[in-house]
């Protein structure tokens, strides 16, 4: 019998207080950099909601959020929480080379061990953006799910490694690891539709269009992606504002309603993923996204 849930929700926060602000939007003005401190308050908010459903959620601490602030890292520890690793400083890894990024993994893990005393199982790249070495290092790092992926919208994959693209030649599928992706996706994310930033991100959208996508994206995953997984992304600097925290609230609410939906954490619902889709069953079933059966070569280009 088979122990996956029918849909999993997985509650995934990001805690990127000033870190976004100074890495993600390089900025040096006092009121923008502000923002991220609301991540103190907000997150709190959320804390007593999840704790209100009794969930347990994934949260993404960058070590530079973990060592601003401690007390408020441990209190999501022992309130239960997971950490996934969520960079040094929400850096984008295209802008550095390879061994700058293992240098950013290795002070994001030590600021979570010397704070919480974690390592985190996961990885969730900043932005979910990644250079062509990344999937190397979170291999290399012996992470054992990510939680950047988008090659599907509910449903888990096996990621590559050694993927490689040029604009003249067929696509070359590198090699399938056993790092597990977790779907994700920008409309399952707070940020884009709430935020403003001038010339990035218009955001200010109403809570309602939240509400509308999101509630339909559960709808539909329950309905039609047995085994999958419900992955929202928020950050309370964003999600913890008056009318929006509300949005949340009845999103949970909903959920908790429904007969079909279980909350996880990300590393539980994996661990049972994983366990009913082995890595090479699940490539038989899946030739697409393992990347098997291309053509690699275009005859008159050989």
């Amino acid at each position: 019998m088979s122990k996956l849930p029918p849909l999993t929700y997985c509650m995934t926060i990001g805690l990127d207080a000033m870190s976004l602000w100074i890495s993600s939007f390089h900025t040096n003005n006092p009121s923008m950099l502000s923002r991220g401190e609301l991540d103190v308050t907000g997150c709190r908010r959320v804390l007593d909601i999840l704790d209100r459903f009794n969930i347990k959620s994934t949260f993404l601490v960058p070590g530079h959020t973990a060592l601003a602030y401690p007390n408020l890292t441990k209190e999501i520890r022992d309130r239960g929480h997971e950490f996934a690793w969520h960079g040094w400083m929400h850096e984008d890894a295209r802008d550095f080379t390879k061994q700058q990024q293992r240098l950013i993994i290795e002070r994001g893990l030590e600021a979570l061990d010397l704070v919480v005393g974690v390592r985190p199982r996961g990885y969730v790249s900043p932005a979910w953006n990644m250079s062509t070495d990344t999937i190397d290092l979170i291999d290399e790092f012996g992470f054992e799910f990510d939680g950047s992926r988008m090659a599907t919208d509910h449903l888990p994959v096996y990621i590559r490694k050694g993927d490689s693209w040029t604009k003249d030649a067929p696509f070359q599928f590198g090699e399938l690891t056993d790092i597990v992706g977790i779907p994700v996706a920008w409309i399952m994310d707070d940020v884009p539709m709430f935020e403003f930033a001038w010339g990035e991100i218009p955001g200010l959208k109403s809570p309602a269009h939240a509400e509308e996508m999101w509630c339909g994206e559960l709808d539909y995953a329950a309905e039609n992606c047995p085994g999958g997984v419900f992955n929202l992304t928020v950050h309370p600097q964003s999600i913890a504002r008056g009318a929006r925290i509300r949005v949340l609230e009845r999103l949970l609410q909903k959920a908790s309603e429904m007969d079909n939906v279980t909350f996880m954490k990300q590393s539980e619902y994996v661990d049972l993923w994983r366990a009913e889709n082995p890595r090479e069953e699940w490539r038989k079933n899946n030739p697409e996204l393992a990347g098997d059966g291309s053509i690699r070569v275009l005859p008159s280009m050989a």
